[in-house]
């Protein structure tokens, strides 16, 4: 298992990782939590090289992604850089990638209930005001857990507050900064219920979150 006690505080620079091979030639991992070597839940950064390919399956408990850069493609279509998908269970796919992408991909974490197959490209949706001068993208909420993309615009700062089931980011731009450290783009961090801090930007800083899931 890696980086399964959902009680501590995790941060990885992507960044700084390096590759690593999966069983599917031409296709790589940066693992950030896994419950088993090839199933279960699992958080990775995925590289497809030009060419890679999948044959069709399933994903129990759900596929949830978003696309990084390049193109990442199956039968429904493709998906270009900031192309956010969720794939419930039972949706099958043979997944390729003509000139490569990179992907944020998340395995095994969807709720019972949670069947809905969401697909928004990004770029092409509306920010919304959120709290402070936050701006605000929702992609996806079921029983308590939520994701969006939240754009803090240059110098803003958040107030202290604490996370009621928990809060996963990842850094897409910028840099993210609280009391605990600086956390450049690619950085994911995990903190657990509870948990609590002082957020703001030096510059302006767009960050994928999810909470309550934890």
């Amino acid at each position: 298992m890696l980086n399964m006690n959902f009680n501590e505080r995790i941060v990885i620079n992507t960044k700084k990782q390096p590759w690593v091979a999966s069983p599917k030639a031409g296709v790589w991992r940066k693992p950030l939590a896994r419950e088993d070597a090839e199933r279960g839940h699992a958080t990775s950064i995925v590289k497809f090289d030009a060419g890679a390919s999948f044959t069709e399956h399933d994903h129990p408990l759900g596929e949830e992604i978003l696309v990084l850069s390049g193109t990442f493609s199956d039968h429904s279509g493709d998906y270009h850089e900031g192309c956010y998908f969720r794939n419930p269970e039972g949706f099958l796919h043979a997944p390729f990638s003509k000139e490569g992408c990179i992907l944020l991909v998340k395995l095994h974490q969807f709720q019972l209930g949670d069947n809905e197959h969401v697909v928004i490209d990004t770029n092409n949706q509306s920010w919304s005001a959120g709290m402070g001068n936050l701006m605000v993208m929702p992609l996806h909420s079921f029983a308590g857990e939520s994701t969006a993309l939240v754009k803090w615009p240059k110098g803003e700062c958040f107030q202290a507050h604490k996370h009621f089931g928990g809060e996963e980011i990842f850094v897409l731009s910028g840099e993210f900064i609280d009391e605990h450290g600086r956390y450049p783009e690619g950085t994911w961090l995990r903190s657990p219920h509870m948990s609590e801090h002082f957020p703001y930007v030096e510059q302006e800083t767009i960050i994928l979150v999810k909470i309550g899931h934890l």
